[in-house]
């Protein structure tokens, strides 16, 4: 091998090197962000009692229905964006007094226009987060889905009764996938439903509470979200 060939492989070598340790970096600071992101929302469900499972159900049926929805490649990132935004978007139940948000009797009026604050209160902290940055980043759909994961597909739900498509994506998904986890689960104030039952108040509240579309994407994955919760139970 001449000189300029012995340049050349030594050069691709060096260039293979430096390539490898860039993905891995890059790799470690998409791991870092992931589990930071899932700590920050942790904080909320240990005041709520709720354990890191809730996050990890949740995130997973998120993804089973962005997935139904779209099958386009492009809509890969959104799905991602999506799945990583689920685990906030209760975080703003750290602003919400103990008194309230572990009171295992009904809430009064009053207190239940606190809790409801949560939604604004999370997507406020979000917002202070993302104008730290000089990107658009995942936190455009975490702030969506924080702040409307409330809202009811008939305009009835809050913070801002919005209805039908008005209400963003995210938040319409967020919305199904975290009531599927909270009938599933036992909170202070019920016991957990089975699955069956849980699918039959979903299908009930299909057009009101929730999306239709998503309901039938839910119906054409109730096997994946059965089986998460069960294997992922509290």
């Amino acid at each position: 091998m001449n000189f300029r060939g012995n340049v050349i492989l030594q050069y691709s070598a060096v260039t293979l090197i430096v390539y490898r340790r860039q993905q891995r970096t890059t790799s470690e600071l998409v791991e870092t962000q992931d589990v930071t992101i899932f700590a920050l929302a942790y904080q909320a469900e240990l005041r709520d009692r709720q354990t890191g499972k809730h996050l990890e159900r949740t995130a997973i049926y998120v993804r089973a229905l962005g997935e139904e929805l779209a099958q386009l490649p492009a809509y890969r990132a959104y799905i991602s964006d999506l799945v990583k935004s689920a685990p906030l978007h209760d975080i703003g139940k750290v602003g919400i007094a103990d008194s309230i948000l572990l009171k295992p009797g009904t809430l009064t009026p009053e207190e239940r226009q606190e809790i409801q604050r949560h939604c604004e209160m999370g997507a406020r902290v979000l917002r202070i987060a993302e104008k730290k940055l000089k990107f658009q980043s995942f936190l455009t759909i975490a702030i969506q889905l924080t702040l409307y994961h409330h809202e009811k597909w008939d305009g009835t739900g809050y913070p801002n009764g919005l209805a039908g498509e008005a209400i963003p994506l995210s938040g319409r998904i967020m919305a199904l996938a975290d009531n599927y986890d909270a009938l599933r689960t036992t909170r202070p104030y019920k016991s957990a439903f089975s699955h069956e039952q849980s699918r039959g108040i979903i299908q009930e509240n299909r057009g009101t509470h929730f999306d239709p579309a998503l309901v039938d994407a839910f119906l054409r994955r109730e096997a994946d979200f059965r089986r998460i919760s069960e294997e992922l139970s509290d």
